[in-house]
């Protein structure tokens, strides 16, 4: 009797019962036949036992055997349907944006661009043309890859970045001021301007204070017929200046009460450089020595550098004041610490006077370096590591360097035989403009508190002021100079 919760069995279910049975007596059938097989009958039986169909549904094992005719090989196809092909696709996927070939054609024309030839061209019907031979038509910038399409084709939200032009630098001076008695003499240091914005100058044997905003001109004081000035150095504060005479001595003056308030000794022979570090003054001398100055102590000098064979022309501390670098008319360049009465690292490269020295505000431990005539060369040194960086020629003698503190470019100022001053990017050391107007060599040059403009004074008599960097708040925006700034002055 029938259990009465119990259903009936539905079709398929009495289908896959029968294959059951089927498979179980055909394998009885097999075992009858050949109740013990050799292993060469047993393995032509596993390779003949595909010729079972199941007539319901695939038999499912412990390893997965694809059925390749059931597989779409059109989703790997990169090439355009064939007209062929497209008129035998059926009407409902021609318009569809997820239909195999119009993602094919996308991908190809994103990958290769939209002038790629088609797979059908690629034989003798391209003309027999070198597919991989380079083509200018098919040169793309690498955005053309982005499925955004940067070129010209960006969809709605997508804004393309507008690329910066390059920094415009004024290839004229805004003002010009006469100086007389400015000497040609590539060894001395005869401008610098202070931190509150009063340019120094030495004019045979004065020196006169030059105020950049209400442009007023002090005489600061006259050396006399028997000594001249041969550099100026103004202290990190401003207010006091340090004066080198031809007869080696170093005076120091309180700019703003125009008073002298110590002479200091030490030299044989003219004083044509000056560092100043804190409260420490470094002073270079023809005599090849350098003397470190301590203006709080009672003594004139509290160390003494060696290491020089000729005049020390180049003078600078490092920005965290604890390395010197010394220049000199023997070709080295040199580097002291805070302690070292001799030089802690030594540059021989240059085959000229060094006078050009300019420490980097950006990075570290980066100086640049400037030779004479006979080298032309700005090299790159590290002195944290030691190692020299890069070296450029500049094709003229180099007097001057000078480091942008608001943008990471230098200034270099230059003599025989183009008298031209450049503006350089670090580190790739591109161009960013090159001056001209000076008529003699451009022996010296001071940069503005502001970091903004240079002064560049020649043998030529004349002070020139150029706006080469940009403002501190703004890197990108050009200084505008008004007209009532230009004109040409005399400092006396």
């Amino acid at each position: 009797m029938a259990d009465p919760t119990m259903s009936p069995p539905n079709q398929s279910q009495l289908n896959v019962a029968a294959s059951t049975t089927q498979r179980r007596q055909h394998h009885l059938n097999l075992e009858s036949l050949a109740p013990s097989p050799s292993s060469s009958e047993h393995v032509n039986r596993l390779i003949n036992s595909n010729h079972y169909i199941s007539p319901s549904r695939p038999i499912y094992s412990d390893r997965f055997i694809p059925c390749r005719s059931s597989s779409n090989f059109a989703l790997f196809n990169i090439s355009l349907p064939s007209p062929s092909a497209t008129a035998g696709s059926s009407p409902g996927d021609g318009g569809k944006e997820d239909n195999p070939n119009a993602y094919a054609a996308l991908l190809r024309n994103a990958l290769f661009g939209p002038q790629t030839p088609d797979k059908k061209d690629w034989g003798a019907g391209a003309g027999g043309r070198n597919i991989f031979r380079y083509k200018t038509e098919t040169r793309q910038s690498m955005h053309s890859l982005s499925p955004f399409g940067f070129d010209g084709l960006s969809g709605p939200g997508v804004s393309n970045v507008a690329i910066k032009a390059p920094r415009k630098v004024s290839r004229s001076p805004y003002k010009v001021l006469d100086a007389p008695a400015l000497h040609d003499d590539f060894y001395l240091n005869l401008v610098d301007w202070s931190s509150h914005n009063v340019l120094a100058v030495g004019l045979g044997t004065c020196v006169y204070l030059w105020n950049a905003c209400s442009s007023k001109v002090t005489k600061l004081c006259d050396l006399g017929n028997d000594d001249g000035v041969c550099s100026v150095g103004w202290a990190h504060r401003g207010t006091h200046l340090a004066v080198g005479t031809s007869n080696g001595k170093v005076q120091i003056w309180d700019a703003s009460r125009c008073k002298r308030i110590r002479i200091m000794e030490g030299h044989r022979l003219r004083v044509g450089a000056l560092a100043w570090s804190s409260s420490m003054l470094s002073s270079g001398s023809r005599d090849k020595s350098i003397l470190q100055r301590d203006i709080r102590a009672q003594e004139d000098f509290v160390s003494k550098l060696s290491g020089h064979k000729s005049e020390v022309c180049g003078l600078k501390w490092s920005y965290d004041n604890r390395e010197l670098a010394s220049g000199g008319n023997d070709n080295r360049l040199f580097v002291w610490n805070q302690h070292s009465t001799q030089p802690v690292l030594k540059y021989c490269e240059h085959t000229a006077a060094v006078k050009a020295i300019a420490w980097s505000p950006h990075l570290h431990g980066l100086l640049a370096s400037g030779g004479g005539t006979a080298d032309r060369c700005i090299r790159f040194w590290n002195t944290t590591t030691n190692s020299h960086l890069s070296c450029m020629d500049t094709g003229s003698q180099v007097c001057n360097l000078v480091w942008s503190k608001n943008v990471n470019e230098l200034v270099s100022t230059h003599g025989y035989s183009q008298n031209q001053i450049i503006v350089w990017r670090y580190p790739t050391m591109s161009k960013l403009a090159t001056l001209t107007g000076h008529t003699y060599r451009v022996l010296y040059l001071a940069i503005s508190p502001d970091g903004q403009t240079i002064v560049t004074g020649a043998g030529d008599e004349t002070l020139r002021f150029w706006n080469v960097f940009p403002s501190p708040k703004s890197q990108n925006t050009e200084s505008e100079i008004g007209a009532s700034s230009l004109g040409r002055t005399t400092i006396r």
